[in-house]
């Protein structure tokens, strides 16, 4: 009989590609974890690893062996949902992953509606960035999650996590309004040229390279501001600006759109805020919507969807999505 715990030790290594990484991951020494998949390649009585220089792959039978992981762990969050909601009530710890925008807008309004619904829930939230969330979902160091991706760095799929769609909204260019820090007449050429593009109606998921040259072009000169190296953000800014036909100069890289914006009012650069984060704005910084969009979900391990905790926040995140749409927030529900 194959170990289901050790066929988790052979999925992590699958995804995190190391015997460090996954010890690191799960708070097991390295030799624990090469010695409980030994064990389980007795079980499984095939080769289910090879080394290749320093590093451990999966043979065929092992990657074989990580779908069949795949749907076990899937089949067993399922029942462990089923049996939660055989008991009376929701309460318990609910540990709540956000990207920091959502921290500031969506989590706080849903954490309300949890208190008011199910005050025996104990909701714990932690900061993460979004390709961070299927790892800590399957560590087991987040119960549900708040993520997103861009046009120009779409999510990669992922047979461990669900998701639910929450909202999509468009990205703006975010410079200084007084042109300071643009090239001779940047800023005019943003507001017109700007202005044209959006008018004929080009997207970026339809290939819209003259469209984001218009749009981006007047601030290929000036330093840039983005999310830090390794993150779904830094990635879709400098992809963005590639597709405008140019290579950003990246001055500051911070991961929250208030610094952002701050640091565009003080003129140092030119950056992207998604439509949640762009109201307010404080003085001195221009907006431009771009044919860019941000992607929000709910993630969750899969299988864990009727846990009742989890369907309670998916509940509260889209209440909360639903009044800021209401109450003049310029985000709008997937079609």
């Amino acid at each position: 009989m194959l170990d289901v715990r050790r066929l988790h030790l052979l999925r992590e290594l699958d995804r995190r590609g190391t015997i460090a990484a996954v010890a690191e991951a799960l708070t097991f020494t390295a030799s624990a974890v090469s010695q409980q998949l030994g064990v389980l390649e007795r079980e499984a009585g095939v080769p289910l690893l090879e080394r290749s220089g320093r590093r451990v792959i999966l043979t065929p039978a092992g990657r074989s062996l990580v779908a069949h992981a795949d749907a076990v762990l899937n089949r067993l969050e399922q029942a462990a949902a089923e049996l939660a909601g055989a008991r009376d009530g929701i309460g318990g710890p609910l540990r709540i992953g956000t990207f920091p925008s959502g921290g500031h807008t969506i989590v706080p309004a849903a954490l309300a509606e949890l208190a008011r619904r199910h005050p025996a829930l104990e909701p714990m939230v932690r900061e993460i960035d979004s390709a961070r969330v299927s790892d800590g979902l399957r560590a087991g160091e987040l119960d549900v999650a708040l993520v997103h991706d861009y046009d120009f760095v779409p999510a990669t799929p992922d047979t461990t996590v669900d998701e639910v769609p929450l909202l999509e909204e468009p990205m703006y260019l975010v410079s200084h309004a007084g042109g300071e820090a643009m090239s001779a007449g940047g800023a005019e050429a943003l507001r017109t040229g700007g202005a044209e593009a959006l008018r004929t109606g080009g997207t970026a998921k339809s290939g819209s390279g003259d469209t984001l040259a218009a749009l981006l072009g007047p601030c290929a000169e000036v330093p840039w501001i983005t999310a830090r190296d390794g993150t779904t953000g830094h990635a879709m800014a400098v992809r963005a600006c590639q597709a405008a036909g140019f290579q950003p100069r990246i001055r500051h890289q911070v991961n929250d759109f208030r610094t952002v914006l701050a640091l565009v009012a003080a003129g140092q650069g030119a950056g992207f805020v998604p439509e949640m984060a762009a109201v307010p704005s404080p003085a001195g910084v221009m907006l431009t919507k771009l044919p860019l969009f941000r992607r929000s979900k709910v993630a969750f391990r899969a299988g864990g969807g009727a846990h009742p905790a989890i369907a309670a926040f998916v509940a509260a995140a889209t209440t909360a999505v639903d009044v800021m749409a209401g109450s003049g927030g310029r985000v709008r529900n997937p079609a």
